[in-house]
């Protein structure tokens, strides 16, 4: 299973939103990187949601449920999008201050790559940033 990290203005597309629909398709991404990513996501890969904008948070965990097919909106048929099934909050909220200070996700595109809205996270990076969130690695309150 791999990791990785989603982002969304809250204004656009929030956690309450996602956590009243459920299953959503992740679409509107595109950036080469970015599709890149989604191309690589299996079902069943968790990533944390992230608010975007003047929040800058890790506020829950979302599941892959549906890999990577045509983005209808996308007219000139280059991008795509996977559907994404919300698993459950990180209980502290953890802001992108706290991340950017810690030395051991010095290498992580949140850190390193600031606009990437759809980026991998190392394995060891997310049992960390679970543990500061207060969730087991499998997206489960701890």
């Amino acid at each position: 299973m791999n990791t990785w990290l989603v982002k969304s203005e809250p204004g656009t597309w929030s956690w309450d939103d996602q956590v009243a629909k459920g299953v959503e398709p992740w679409d509107g991404v595109r950036s080469n990187a970015g599709a890149m990513h989604m191309k690589n996501m299996k079902k069943g890969d968790l990533a944390f949601f992230y608010h975007s904008g003047k929040e800058r948070r890790i506020v829950g965990i979302v599941r892959v449920v549906k890999e990577y097919y045509p983005d209808p909106s996308d007219e000139t048929g280059r991008f795509g999008m996977v559907d994404i099934e919300t698993v459950g909050p990180v209980p502290k909220p953890i802001n992108l201050a706290d991340v950017k200070t810690d030395p051991r996700f010095a290498s992580l595109a949140l850190v390193r790559e600031g606009r990437l809205s759809v980026q991998p996270v190392d394995a060891k990076a997310w049992k960390a940033l679970c543990a500061m969130g207060g969730v087991k690695a499998g997206g489960v309150k701890s």
